[in-house]
């Protein structure tokens, strides 16, 4: 089960809406055209057109399942005094004394560009259910890392 914000989850819905709708028709139509136009064996377009149904057939799949299994996160029923999802968090990276501040999302919401992380990564795995002024160690590829959470927000 995974959780995902109303933003997201609208988000998947239309991408998976406009896969369905739009894009496969067209790929569909485009492979029937490309098919009709001699030896399918020496076809590169063909080809072409065939892999890119494959490869829109399994991303409709992948979220369809993400959907399935996916619930909206109930904001108001998040605990306010705790690191959690959708918090936004703010801490001190105690080897560099670098503050960071990140929102703690779903894998599926992940963009570090946004200043969103996964709950699942190192450090939001490290944060997750913690207060502020603790101090605690994300295990990352390039080492420890000590933290201390200095603000926990919601929006």
């Amino acid at each position: 089960m995974e959780y995902l914000s109303k933003q997201r989850y609208d988000e998947i819905a239309a991408e998976l809406d406009h896969l369905i709708s739009v894009v496969y028709p067209e790929v569909r139509d485009h492979v029937a055209e490309t098919g009709s136009q001699g030896d399918r064996s020496e076809n590169a377009g063909y080809r072409e057109a065939r892999r890119r149904q494959a490869k829109t057939i399994s991303r409709i799949r992948f979220l369809q399942k993400v959907l399935e299994n996916s619930r909206v996160i109930d904001p108001d029923a998040l605990p306010k005094d705790r690191v959690c999802l959708l918090s936004k968090v703010e801490f001190m990276n105690l080897s560099t004394n670098t503050r960071m501040k990140f929102e703690i999302v779903s894998p599926h919401e992940m963009n570090l560009e946004a200043g969103k992380i996964s709950l699942k990564s190192p450090i939001g795995a490290a944060l997750m259910g913690r207060q502020v002024g603790e101090t605690v160690e994300a295990k990352t590829p390039s080492g420890i890392l000590r933290l201390r959470i200095e603000s926990i927000t919601f929006d």
